[in-house]
């Protein structure tokens, strides 16, 4: 990390304390390490995580954040959209900004470790606790209804590059409408509201 003077807030709206891990079971650990302010007076949430050999997300944004990760162990394969895959290796830093699609992996044999950062926080911390929730629960993929729903709600803070247009626009307004009918809609009643861009 850097060495800017940092302090931090021990507390969270998704769980009340840090550090706080969640691990999708399909590869992924992340460990919410807490709410900092940098020298330049911005709100950062300190992250590490823990990726499995050709583990990673797929291709996505965060459309009001820039995320930095530092390799400290392994080998992170990445990808901006339309650019080539590149690499990085321990003590290296990519930073993707503020709406650029991106995705990146384990591209080692080993656990890739990476200590970073998303600034400012808005609602990442909710959106992949639930988002990893989800997949625990199905096994792999989020359930159609979860994503349908998170996707929707959080259009303005995140987009997920491997979802057709044509389903985001058509077929989510169904599953979330279905969702609702079904009592899904429970699970988000403590949802935090969206942030614009």
């Amino acid at each position: 990390m850097t060495t800017q003077t940092m302090t931090t807030t021990n507390t969270t709206a998704a769980s009340g304390r840090y550090p706080r891990t969640i691990d999708n079971g399909d590869g992924e650990r992340l460990t919410f390490v807490g709410v900092r302010t940098n020298a330049d007076g911005c709100q950062m949430l300190e992250v590490e995580n823990q990726v499995q050999p050709g583990s990673g997300p797929p291709m996505h944004a965060h459309l009001v954040q820039e995320e930095s990760l530092t390799v400290e162990q392994g080998r992170m394969g990445y990808r901006v959209a339309g650019g080539p895959d590149r690499f990085a290796g321990v003590g290296e830093t990519v930073t993707f900004a503020r709406g650029q699609m991106h995705r990146f992996w384990n591209a080692s044999d080993e656990v890739l470790r990476c200590s970073g950062s998303v600034t400012p926080p808005g609602n990442v911390e909710y959106f992949l606790t639930e988002a990893f929730a989800s997949m625990r629960r199905r096994g792999g993929r989020p359930n159609p209804l979860d994503a349908a729903y998170l996707i929707g709600r959080y259009r303005t803070e995140f987009a997920q590059g491997d979802i057709p247009a044509p389903v985001r626009v058509l077929a989510f307004p169904v599953l979330r409408a279905l969702g609702r009918l079904l009592g899904r809609g429970r699970r988000y009643v403590d949802a935090p509201a969206p942030i614009g861009r």
